[in-house]
């Protein structure tokens, strides 16, 4: 048995359950992350993430060695202990499975898992020996905070270690203010408080934010290994009264059954991992816009909801969705985004409102809306084309030449939103291609139920063949009419021109144009692993996502890669080119990444330059839901 390859310490994995809580680290055991944790639970579902887990000291001993099966990183870069040459293997199906070569002729294989529906993180350790072997003791301390899951947690005299024991049960409650913590375990708790400083992560340290906690320790669990396979159950008192069993071999059992048999439920691998996306909201469902750190945004929904669920066949799923934001229009607007602490919802983008109309679309062609269904949602899309076509927030309107207009200094409104402090990156204020496309797309798609939109998509249409159709280059302009000065231009080559021709249900180029725009991009943006955002030759790009947040935010449009648009791309190239290679060419490099960085998922950004390092949260939802869409796309092909 040999170690595991040490570029794979540091790849993540993820368990998400079915309220906006989830438990993540890494292959190697160490925490790179403050938002890694084996007990996060969402206190406000899908938001309200609180960390009260963080992460456990785990051990062997045999015939008085101790061998490690977790690793720590604490300041300044020192990892102790090392148990990567005992790793020999590591697998994701159907959970994360560690494998641990200890002693002479034993092996320990440890396994995690979260139950979807009750948010309980179940860890398993197992012995594999040779019958003449020693006995082998099991120990494991947990590791506790108590905080939001963007903060750090730091030594303080407020922290309760006080430890209430039932049986197999034990309960902390490190802060009144906070959900206790439960665990249930088939070894001997003792209690014995201490802190564990300085721990080191190393992400955080990258990304130029905060990056050393202290944690606490209430004491230790023994098991022995050799008479039976230690379990220990956590969760979280969320008020959610979930029956749990006293005895935990037999409550893990059957949370692992149940969990096996959900999984092997899903069709693939790629719809296995879009469940994890697929989370409460009161009494219905919404979309996580990405792990760790998102929550569900407007856009992030509607565009990923196309693949995730409608190409997937989650019809009740996508209805449910659908109905639960119609009742967030304000002035023809749905949010952007809800505050993780509450509070009101943020109506800062122009595209949000339309990307629900072509999940509309989408879901209607399905055919599984019932009469009244359909006429609610046809009445949320006519009220946001009336907001729009008469105006609302933020200068947003159809102008004299049918296209929209939008944008006020000092707010992002399109999907190229990064800002810092008071600087709007890329503002894109004006007419921005893909709003135009998206625009055109949700008056044709409304057309065809109320025929008062027919003459201002009309007029839209011939507007936009006459104004963004460069003479030079037959591509499109990125936006027109820029900084609401008639006829300014931006030429800036951008990958949102492709949506004039893939990712959305109507084209608005063809021919010679079409080809062009593809040409274009393709010649200029893409990557294996996406398109660029912006051109290299462009004296603006960024070639790297790196650094702190002024500088990652500073590159965050200006040439990083994203990989949520090569749906649209490879959209566009069935439509102008056809089918034929495109599964090689486009998909195997994605289907590769499913492997590192966020193991079974795709990452949200890459580098602009070469090798493409991937970035950026390592789970995002729009990312695989395009690369399932494609897959669908093929099929039909």
């Amino acid at each position: 048995m040999t170690a595991i390859d040490s570029t794979r310490l540091e790849d993540e994995w993820l368990e998400a359950d079915a309220h906006g809580g989830f438990a993540s680290g890494t292959v190697g055991t160490m925490r790179t992350r403050r938002y890694q944790a084996l007990l996060l639970a969402a206190t406000q579902p899908p938001a309200g993430r609180v960390v009260l887990v963080n992460g456990i000291e785990a051990w062997v001993e045999i015939g008085g060695e101790r061998y490690p099966l977790t690793m720590q990183h604490y300041a300044p870069d020192v990892l102790y202990p090392d148990a990567s040459a005992s790793l020999a293997s590591f697998d994701t199906s159907p959970w994360p499975t560690w494998r641990y070569r200890v002693g002479d002729a034993q092996a320990v294989v440890a396994e995690l898992f979260v139950a979807k529906e009750s948010g309980e993180t179940v860890l398993r350790w197992r012995l594999e020996t040779d019958a003449r072997a020693p006995s082998a003791t099991l120990h494991v301390r947990p590791l506790l905070s108590g905080r939001d899951y963007h903060a750090l947690h730091r030594e303080n005299p407020a922290l309760c270690f006080d430890a209430t024991t039932d049986g197999e049960r034990v309960h902390w409650r490190p802060y009144p203010d906070l959900p206790a913590i439960g665990a249930t375990a088939n070894g001997a708790y003792r209690h014995a408080p201490d802190w564990y400083r300085n721990f080191c992560y190393a992400r955080e340290r990258e990304r130029g934010l905060d990056f050393i906690e202290d944690l606490a320790t209430p004491g230790v669990f023994t098991f022995d290994l050799t008479a039976r396979e230690a379990v220990m159950i956590l969760h979280a008192d969320t008020g959610s009264n979930v029956p749990r069993e006293a005895d935990a071999l037999a409550h893990a059992s059957r949370l692992a059954a149940r969990e096996s048999e959900r999984r092997a439920a899903f069709a693939s691998r790629l719809a296995r991992s879009a469940d994890a996306y697929v989370v409460n909201r009161r009494e219905g469902r919404t979309i996580i816009a990405g792990f760790p750190w998102f929550t569900d945004w407007g856009r992030d929904t509607f565009i990923s909801m196309r693949g995730l669920l409608i190409a997937s066949g989650r019809h009740e799923d996508a209805e449910s969705i659908l109905l639960e934001w119609t009742d967030a229009l304000s002035e023809g607007m749905l949010p952007n985004r809800f505050p993780d602490s509450g509070g009101q919802p943020e109506y800062n983008s122009v595209d949000a409102s339309l990307w629900f109309v072509i999940a509309v679309h989408d879901y209607l062609a399905t055919g599984h809306a019932l009469a009244a269904t359909a006429s609610r949602l046809q009445r949320a899309v006519d009220t946001i084309l009336e907001g729009y076509a008469g105006g609302t927030r933020y200068r947003i309107a159809a102008d004299e030449d049918g296209l929209l207009r939008a944008g006020v200094p000092g707010v992002q409104l399109t999907w190229m939103d990064a800002k810092a402090g008071d600087w709007v990156v890329t503002p894109r204020i004006g007419k921005p291609v893909e709003v135009q496309a998206l625009w055109i797309n949700a008056l044709a798609i409304a057309s065809a139920w109320n025929p008062r939109w027919q003459t201002l998509c009309a007029r839209a249409r011939q507007s936009f063949a006459a104004r963004f159709v460069d003479p030079d280059t037959h591509a499109l302009y990125d936006v027109v009419d820029a900084g609401h000065e008639p006829g300014k231009l931006d030429r800036s080559i951008r990958p949102n021109q492709i949506f004039a021709v893939g990712g959305l249900p109507f084209p608005l180029v063809d021919g010679d144009i079409a080809r062009a725009v593809v040409d274009q991009v393709e010649a200029h943006l893409l990557t294996p692993l996406g398109l660029r955002t912006l051109a290299p030759s462009d004296p603006a790009y960024r070639p790297h996502y790196a650094g702190g947040v002024l500088e990652r935010d500073g590159a965050y449009h200006q040439g990083t890669v994203w990989p949520w648009l090569m749906g649209p791309f490879v959209e566009a190239w069935l439509r102008v080119r056809g089918a034929a290679g495109v599964r090689e060419r486009f998909l195997a490099p994605l289907y590769a990444h499913l492997d590192h960085y966020g193991l079974n998922h795709v990452s949200e950004v890459a580098d602009g330059d070469a090798p493409h390092a991937p970035g950026g949260a390592p789970f995002q939802a729009w990312s695989l839901a395009e690369l399932l869409r494609i897959e669908t796309l093929l099929g039909a092909a």
